[in-house]
């Protein structure tokens, strides 16, 4: 017979190693060493629920090349949640909506960095588009966009 203090530490120990099934996979973020705005930008997804690892490095270059980043689409920093790439300040709740519709894509780029994006909050509003790109033909399209008045 099982004493109820082994079931109770048994559920216990289930409880703490078992990962919910809501749980957000974690982002995967290559940034410069010296760059605010990415850490910024990995703020911004915590407060979202989603866990970021940092992973500095001086060469982003060979990080973009490595994950199929073309020069059209770079920003400052290259993430990868769930197999997806993600370049410069994509919203989190368009990572969101990537994972749960899980389309035919490579990643989601902001290329650049504009003024509002997650992490370039500035007091300045650009207009920009989060796009999409697909292994087989880089041609981006847009996944979302946000315009201010």
């Amino acid at each position: 017979m099982t004493s109820p203090l082994r079931l109770t530490l048994a559920g216990a120990l289930l409880a703490v190693t078992t990962i919910p099934a809501w749980a957000e996979p974690v982002v995967e973020m290559h940034k410069d060493p010296n760059c605010g705005c990415c850490t910024a930008w990995a703020e911004h997804l915590e407060a979202e629920g989603f866990e970021v690892t940092q992973h500095e490095t001086r060469d982003m270059r060979a990080v973009k090349i490595e994950h199929g980043v073309s020069p059209e689409l770079a920003s400052c920093h290259t993430a990868v949640v769930d197999g997806y790439v993600i370049e410069g300040h994509v919203p989190a709740a368009d990572i969101r909506r990537l994972l749960d519709e899980r389309p035919d894509l490579a990643g989601l780029a902001v290329p650049g960095m504009p003024h509002g994006s997650p992490g370039m909050e500035t007091g300045r509003q650009d207009d920009y588009a989060v796009l999409g790109w697909r292994h087989d033909d880089r041609t981006p399209a847009i996944f979302s966009e946000y315009t201010h008045d």
